[in-house]
């Protein structure tokens, strides 16, 4: 479904993000870290994209079929080791709203820690991204390529109601869910493509203690690259094979959640 496509790309960002839990520890359900914009009733907006539900398929979404959802399009085995499925829906519009933003809290990603870590190079002047880093994500962009897109959107329209109720509770009680989950791919198709090796660097730590996980930390050395949203430095990470591959995906998506009022 549309969900897990946009919420899994967290799982390898979350490598470098998540500094403290142990590889295998599952992130505790917490309250997203959101600050909703002012906005008088004079000016919400209205809705640009509306989701209507299958006509053939009347009853009321519940939790348990999210995670059905989830093994019809990746398999029971995938969404055992990937996902977090308790209190998905919460997790997912949190996530999806925070990756159009400066910073993503770990607390609320829809996906599980795993074991691995930024590949670097040392380069004359500093450091950058290895050349090999964009193969660590490889094995999850085939798996997004896997998915019968069409379908997944008509799961993700049929379960909407819960997406938008977990939207409005989390901070947004006036805003569609689905609007911004567009604004969030248009902001993501927006990511600069830069084809040379990417200069990363180490905040300084003043202290005696230092990070046992360093390279949690990396920042882009640009300053108009680290200033991009998280999930614009998500796609610069996975290298720019992979992120043309992935706003390819992001591209269709558009299309699909923006064709007025699908599905029919």
């Amino acid at each position: 479904m549309l969900v897990a496509l946009i919420g899994t790309a967290g799982y390898w960002w979350r490598q470098q993000q998540t500094s403290t839990a142990a590889p295998d520890a599952a992130p505790a359900v917490a309250t997203p870290t959101i600050v909703p914009p002012a906005a008088s009733a004079a000016s919400e907006p209205g809705i640009q994209y509306p989701i209507e539900a299958p006509a053939d398929n009347p009853q009321a979404a519940t939790p348990p079929d999210v995670e059905i959802a989830l093994a019809d399009l990746f398999g029971r085995k995938a969404v055992q080791s990937m996902f977090q499925t308790q209190d998905f829906a919460r997790r997912f519009v949190a996530t999806v709203d925070n990756l159009g933003r400066s910073h993503a809290p770990v607390a609320m990603w829809p996906v599980n820690p795993t074991a691995g870590r930024l590949a670097v190079e040392k380069k004359e002047g500093g450091e950058v991204i290895g050349a090999d880093n964009g193969l660590r994500y490889t094995p999850f962009v085939l798996l997004v390529e896997s998915v019968d897109l069409p379908n997944a959107v008509a799961t993700y329209a049929r379960l909407y109601p819960l997406f938008q109720q977990a939207y409005e509770d989390i901070g947004f009680p006036k805003r569609y869910f689905n609007d911004r989950l567009v604004a969030v791919i248009d902001q993501l198709l927006a990511t600069p493509e830069v084809n040379e090796p990417l200069k990363i660097r180490l905040p300084q730590i003043n202290g005696p203690l230092q990070p046992e996980r360093p390279w949690v930390l990396y920042e882009f050395d640009e300053p108009a690259l680290q200033s991009l949203s998280a999930g614009q430095k998500i796609l610069l990470r996975m290298g720019p094979v992979n992120e043309r591959r992935m706003k390819d995906k992001l591209m269709q998506i558009r299309r699909l959640v923006t064709a007025g009022g699908m599905p029919r």
